[in-house]
């Protein structure tokens, strides 16, 4: 599934292709995606000018003064811009013409990705109680020990609750537990103020790395035969299970928190 720094990525890719353009179009070659997709998208966006493309959390929005549309790109989709004549292909269901004569394609092969409405002035219930951006300065290591007293689940399930932080998902959250010496099975209550904001710290580091990253692997939102420029993962802990610690040699642990797939150092994170 795309991540925070790979939905960023792809905002980053869109934008310079979209902002300020006005949607001439929109066709739907299906109802719904993961939900039914809303009657005021085709309704209300033919006409608009796209003034910005957002992110929150792992959310895209596009903003028009009638409202903003919200997608997600679930565990496969992707957005391109296209020559108004490109082929369509299986899977993609969503076009929003532009008048630059190129389209907005939305192909989501598993269909668990979204395309909803936002009323202006209005925030969409899927984003109502987000926790603040990793990346802003309402995000830090103060924040994380005041949220996490009494706390008794695992501090990489504490991470990965989008109410406490948006975007840090399975691979960042193992990534940052990793570089801060933290064992993400240690209750989030028992993490000193010291630890979350070398925690912190780390989540932001590795978090800009990942998006740097993105953007100079970025292929063409031009080329409809490319895939999208997503971060070229270089992992000291995911999906390492078993092998050496890149520090101290040891072989990773892993196991499952919170159902998800866990790897980290028995030697070096406590």
């Amino acid at each position: 599934m795309p991540e925070l720094p790979e939905v960023e990525t792809t905002r980053r890719g869109l934008a310079p292709h979209v902002e300020g353009r006005t949607v001439a179009g929109v066709v739907l070659r299906r109802p719904d995606l993961r939900w039914p997709i809303p009657p005021e998208i085709a309704r209300e966006l033919p006409g608009q000018r796209i003034a910005a493309v957002r992110r929150r959390a792992k959310y895209l929005l596009l903003d028009t003064a009638a409202g903003s549309a919200l997608l997600h790109l679930g565990m496969s989709g992707s957005l391109r811009v296209l020559p108004a004549d490109a082929p369509v292909r299986a899977h993609d269901h969503v076009d929003l013409a532009l008048d630059s004569g190129r389209v907005l394609r939305f192909n989501d092969p598993r269909r668990f990705g979204c395309l909803l409405w936002q009323p202006p002035g209005q925030t969409h219930a899927l984003l109502a109680g987000l926790g603040p951006e990793p990346l802003s300065e309402a995000f830090d290591g103060d924040y994380l020990f005041a949220l996490s007293r009494g706390r008794k689940a695992p501090v990489k399930a504490f991470l990965m609750d989008q109410r406490v932080v948006v975007g840090v998902g399975n691979i960042y959250a193992a990534e940052a537990l990793f570089a801060a010496g933290v064992s993400p099975l240690r209750p989030a209550g028992r993490v000193s103020r010291e630890r979350y904001r070398q925690l912190a710290e780390a989540i932001k580091r590795i978090l800009r790395y990942a998006i740097g990253r993105g953007g100079t692997t970025l292929r063409d939102f031009l080329d409809p035969d490319g895939a999208p420029g997503y971060f070229e993962q270089e992992l000291a802990a995911y999906g390492r299970g078993g092998e050496p610690c890149p520090r101290c040699g040891r072989p990773l642990k892993q196991a499952a928190i919170g159902q998800r797939t866990t790897v980290w150092c028995g030697h070096c994170q406590r």
